[in-house]
């Protein structure tokens, strides 16, 4: 028989609801009225729609493209996991993918995690406990962050790409005496398109005795022989690299790759994984023959390279330079204001280009990320290029 709570309890938590409510309402006005409160809005979709969308880490074209051999595919292999990989949810995808992703990038042994965040909480909370020292770059993603917050590890967050303030971190008394020394960074920043001296980083770390973990998210199937990447690019091998699939491979999930034992120890001790449903395996699956496709898809790395050339060009001879290289295009506006204002005129005129703000970026570094892909054509760069003419008239009349 259930008891009905009390009419004074119900009031109680009306009351708690209402103040929590209140306050929460509160922030969010906040938020708004600093320029920083962000909405949910769907993309658009349909071939049409990807040629005016900007915003999107589809790379190489892959994932807006459905091919009849990877639904074959996915139809083989069972959606759902059902329980954590230690637990039952292990599938023979799982390790078809694994082997895959060891193949392409040279390394003895991967791990595939469900996303991105999850793979760099999950490994660096691991890796990184009470004992250990790492210096992290100061533009080091969320989830990098999160990772070693939860590792509790000791740790300098040097300037970003400041290799003296890195070698000086590294040289502190304090990292001397920690177990093990870690340098984590990304091999290219999403916000700012720039790329660390990875050949530097890893002289660094052998001359302080420290491992290097590398997250080359955005650049794999970009950058390197057969789309490896930066590090692969450089020559460099890290102790720890993290790669994801929602990017270039257009699918979804990560993974972490480097030494067998590596691997064994995070199927053990790396919570994200351990206490997580696996990955659906038949998007394991598809993500194999991804794969296959982007090791093969040097036609693709070549036309992106072509559409960012063309769009770096006109932005440049339109006053609006971008920051760094390759296909994350960051035009930095200024105030939020100004970012949105850009945002909302593109939206209008019909392209998908969202406005970063802070605490993203930093304040008064408000800007467009732009992203290319690989099925921009010249004449859809110079449609967004010639709305961006028409919209910064539109705000020169408006600041005037």
């Amino acid at each position: 028989m259930t008891t009905r709570p009390s009419a004074k309890r119900e009031t109680v938590r009306s009351f708690l609801q209402t103040r929590l409510d209140q306050a929460l309402a509160g922030d969010l006005e906040d938020l708004a009225a600093r320029g920083r409160l962000r909405d949910a809005r769907p993309v658009r979709t349909g071939p049409d729609a990807r040629s005016r969308s900007f915003v999107t880490n589809d790379y190489l074209g892959f994932g807006a493209e459905e091919f009849a051999a990877e639904g074959e595919l996915a139809r083989e292999a069972r959606w759902g996991a059902r329980a954590a990989r230690l637990l039952g949810g292990d599938a023979d995808a799982h390790s078809a993918l694994e082997e895959a992703l060891s193949a392409w990038l040279d390394r003895p042994s991967s791990l595939v995690f469900t996303s991105g965040y999850a793979a760099n909480v999950g490994a660096l909370s691991a890796l990184a406990g009470p004992l250990d020292f790492v210096a992290s770059d100061a533009l080091n993603h969320a989830s990098i962050i999160d990772g070693l917050r939860l590792g509790g590890a000791k740790k300098a967050i040097f300037p970003h790409n400041d290799l003296d303030a890195l070698a000086t971190a590294l040289a502190s008394e304090t990292a001397q005496k920690a177990r093990r020394r870690w340098i984590a960074v990304e091999s290219y920043y999403s916000m700012d398109a720039d790329i660390p001296d990875l050949k530097a980083l890893s002289a660094l770390a052998e001359a302080h005795d420290a491992l290097l973990y590398v997250d080359e998210a955005h650049a794999l199937g970009v950058f390197g022989p057969e789309g490896r990447g930066l590090c692969a690019a450089a020559g460099v091998v890290p102790a720890v690299l993290v790669g994801t699939f929602g990017k270039s491979l257009g699918t979804q999930g990560a993974f972490v790759t480097g030494s067998e034992t590596l691997r064994t120890y995070l199927w053990n001790r790396a919570r994200s994984f351990v206490f997580s449903t696996g990955a659906s395996p038949a998007v394991a699956a598809v993500t194999t023959a991804r794969v296959a496709a982007v090791r093969m898809a040097d036609d693709r790395r070549d036309a992106l390279a072509g559409a960012v050339s063309h769009l770096r060009d006109g932005l440049a001879k339109l006053g609006l330079p971008a920051l760094g290289v390759g296909p994350i295009v960051p035009v930095v506006l200024g105030s939020e204001a100004r970012a949105l204002f850009f945002a909302g005129a593109l939206r209008k005129k019909g392209f998908e280009v969202f406005a970063v703000r802070p605490p993203t970026v930093a304040p008064g570094t408000s800007r467009l990320r732009l992203t290319v892909s690989a099925t921009h054509t010249r004449g859809a760069i110079d449609a967004l290029l010639a709305a961006l003419q028409e919209t910064l008239a539109e705000d020169r009349c408006t600041t005037d």
